[in-house]
């Protein structure tokens, strides 16, 4: 499938809406995980990055099981552990920078930089955040989505199957987003899948203002606004 093309830009200019990109933490165990970021990082569009758990979370869902931890907290570590891959994700480029609010987003891209959001800060304890691991970084971006008014939002993934035939109500049947993401997902916000098939094309593609991987069809019915 060609990619979607977005608007390319070098400032962003008043009145643009960024790209929400969330790049998934099971990434961290692939090869494609360097490809990702160098494409991400030479992106000719206002992307705001929201990092997935990685293996910071899946430690989490292990001491939680041994030490008998409550789900509020693993909740919150879980959140945390997205933060640590963030800054995985961050090391060594210099275009990216953390931002922890809405106004750090602004700012940074403001600043021809991209951000990378450390959800911890905005998210941990709030009311419309519900303490679940049924809310994994994939609701949260969508969360993230609504907060910021964003075009699109794309999914990295270690998968590669869906399509665009899919909806977005067998894609949280067979697992590949969480339980509540129909719900976080702002009504209009464009919703892309992209696997490791779709790593090797994503640098031309984001340096082009395109987006890689695979447009989803909409809901039949309206959704949630987020936001």
């Amino acid at each position: 499938m060609r990619p979607a093309v977005v608007k390319p830009i070098g400032v962003k200019p008043i009145g643009v809406k960024p790209i929400v990109i969330k790049l998934g933490g099971s990434t961290a165990k692939g090869a494609e995980l360097p490809t990702w970021i160098a494409a991400l990082a030479s992106a000719a569009l206002p992307l705001v990055i929201v990092p997935g758990g990685g293996p910071f979370a899946e430690l989490v869902r292990v001491e939680q099981k041994r030490m008998g931890f409550s789900n509020e907290a693993a909740h919150a570590m879980a959140i945390l552990a997205m933060d640590a891959f963030g800054c995985v994700i961050m090391d060594g480029q210099a275009r990216m920078a953390p931002a922890r609010s809405v106004d750090e987003v602004e700012r940074v891209l403001g600043e021809e930089k991209i951000p990378v959001w450390l959800p911890s800060a905005m998210t941990i304890g709030a009311s419309d955040v519900p303490a679940s691991w049924d809310i994994t970084s994939d609701s949260l971006a969508a969360w993230l989505a609504g907060r910021i008014k964003a075009e699109a939002l794309l999914l990295i993934k270690q998968t590669q199957a869906f399509s665009a035939e899919d909806s977005i109500a067998n894609l949280m049947a067979r697992n590949i987003v969480d339980p509540a993401f129909a719900a976080m997902l702002p009504e209009g916000t464009g919703l892309f899948l992209a696997g490791p098939a779709d790593a090797t094309g994503a640098r031309s593609a984001l340096a082009a203002g395109k987006l890689p991987g695979t447009k989803i069809r909409p809901a039949a019915g309206p959704l949630r606004r987020a936001g």
